[in-house]
């Protein structure tokens, strides 16, 4: 199947998983990273509008022509952030999903401050605890929203996982939902391709899915 036919399907598993969990709130998030300007207009004129990237270069390459050519589309980052990309995340991205720690956060007010544009913020949360990735650490969550809140006049609009490869996602998205529930964060972005419909039942309102719209991505780029 292409990728319209694609996006129709995973469009209706939502809807169904929706439905088994009495919601009507999820959004899909388009994960177009690898995957060239023509595989995106496809989805774009399917009528599609919100997509995510994983790196601010590569997106940089694609999104200012598509943005400009469909005006009304929102552009997620979920992948990490560094430092010195912050300015140019604030300036092309809609959503950053990916805020992680102290030092991000810090770009990222000066960057809304000096640009005056502010894209909402999610903070990732590591709930696998495991080293090789970013988010902060579960228990810290509390402490790092005051941080981002009080300290640095961010508004933090959801929270984001990625649970451990191999792991049952359950626990991990039931633990997002939790910390979202205790901190008065009303978004969750969790679930991908293998698992959104498990992530919209403990509570997803946005899920990342890439490879079951656009296909296997390419890395040899």
């Amino acid at each position: 199947m292409g990728v319209r036919e694609n996006l129709e399907e995973v469009l209706g598993r939502i809807k169904a998983a929706e439905h088994e969990a009495e919601r009507t709130d999820v959004t899909l998030v388009a994960v177009s990273k690898t995957h060239d300007a023509d595989a995106i207009r496809l989805a774009i004129e399917a009528g599609h509008r919100v997509f995510g990237e994983n790196r601010v270069q590569e997106a940089q390459k694609k999104w200012p022509a598509l943005k400009a050519e469909t005006p009304d589309i929102e552009l997620h980052l979920i992948g990490p952030l560094q430092s010195n990309k912050a300015e140019d995340a604030v300036k092309l991205f809609d959503v950053i999903e990916s805020v992680d720690r102290e030092k991000i956060a810090r770009a990222l007010a000066k960057e809304i401050a000096k640009q005056g544009r502010a894209p909402r913020l999610y903070v990732q949360v590591n709930t696998g605890n495991e080293p090789q990735k970013a988010g902060i650490d579960p228990r810290e969550t509390e402490a790092f929203l005051a941080l981002c809140r009080d300290e640095l006049g961010l508004t933090i609009e959801g929270l984001m996982c990625i649970p451990p490869a191999g792991e049952n996602p359950g626990p991990h998205f039931a633990l997002l939902h939790d910390l979202a529930t205790e901190n008065s964060v009303h978004k969750l972005s969790m679930g991908m391709s293998g698992d959104y419909e498990i992530a919209i039942a403990f509570g997803a309102t946005s899920v990342r899915v890439g490879s079951a719209i656009f296909g296997e991505r390419d890395y040899s780029n």
